[in-house]
């Protein structure tokens, strides 16, 4: 070190630190291999719009027409519920409907409502076996669900009764957790809650009913509870409607010893969507 390097305190920069950075070949190569991969794959299936099929320039994404379309749920929101709030108090809002009938889960948020271009995405994905807008569901919910996610310790699907994961061959909420997982870093437990009982499909039934087919449905497997016990969970689904699902799989999930239990989910439907 020179008087001069002394009197300000900087050393002298190491002689390692100005030799400029060398890429070795097999780096080069990686990357060409990459560029190219990109380039033919574009080229053979071309970035079409997730919608309506118009050309894009990149994958996974929508036209600026269809996204149009998409009725996503911004603030204000009821706090408990996600629901859209008539203006914001500048504090902790509660619905009329979180206050009369509080649900299980501590907060639930959700990306859209489900009618127009967003259900017909969902149905594709969950019952025609299109993945093609997994991807985008994985930003979409990232974004919707960013304060829940950076306080939750794992992330748990809701899963499916056995006979529907066996007909489906596959359970999409879990699809959805690792498509977070994968953007967020954040655990994923997808065997660690399961069904218990059969219900029938909650499609045509009354919030009354819903509740009472899914009531003790969901449980923590055996050799799970390390899992669930003390952590903040957040627990994914695809639809929350009256929240009679994702309520009975938070009870299971709270006294199994969860700290808190938040949902985030890609739409809300029905009863869910509505302002009180």
């Amino acid at each position: 070190m020179s008087i001069g390097d002394a009197a300000t305190g900087e050393a002298e920069p190491d002689e390692r630190q100005l030799a400029p950075v060398r890429i070795g070949p097999g780096i080069r190569a990686k990357n060409m291999l990459r560029a190219f991969s990109s380039y033919a794959l574009d080229v053979f299936l071309p970035p079409v719009c997730l919608g309506c099929e118009a050309r894009l320039d990149a994958h996974d994404a929508l036209c600026p027409a269809c996204w149009r379309t998409i009725d996503f749920i911004r603030p204000p929101l009821c706090d408990c519920l996600g629901i859209p709030m008539p203006y914001d108090t500048g504090g902790r809002m509660l619905s009329a409907a979180a206050v009369a009938d509080p649900p299980n889960y501590d907060r639930a948020r959700a990306v859209a409502r489900y009618d127009g271009l967003m259900r017909d995405l969902i149905h594709d994905f969950k019952f025609r076996d299109t993945h093609d807008a997994r991807a985008l569901f994985g930003r979409w919910l990232s974004e919707a669900g960013a304060a829940l996610i950076a306080e939750c310790d794992v992330i748990i699907p809701v899963p499916l009764a056995r006979w529907r994961l066996l007909t489906r061959r596959f359970n999409q909420s879990q699809i959805l957790a690792a498509e977070i997982a994968k953007r967020t870093g954040k655990p994923v437990a997808p065997f660690s809650l399961i069904r218990v009982r059969t219900t029938k499909s909650q499609v045509g039934l009354s919030r009354t009913e819903r509740r009472r087919n899914v009531a003790g449905a969901f449980a923590v497997a055996p050799g799970q509870l390390t899992s669930v016990a003390g952590k903040a969970v957040l627990l994914i689904d695809d639809v929350v409607t009256t929240g009679a699902t994702a309520s009975s799989a938070a009870r299971a999930l709270k006294k199994a010893g969860a700290a808190r239990v938040d949902v985030l989910a890609l739409a809300l439907a029905g009863d869910g969507a509505v302002i009180p």
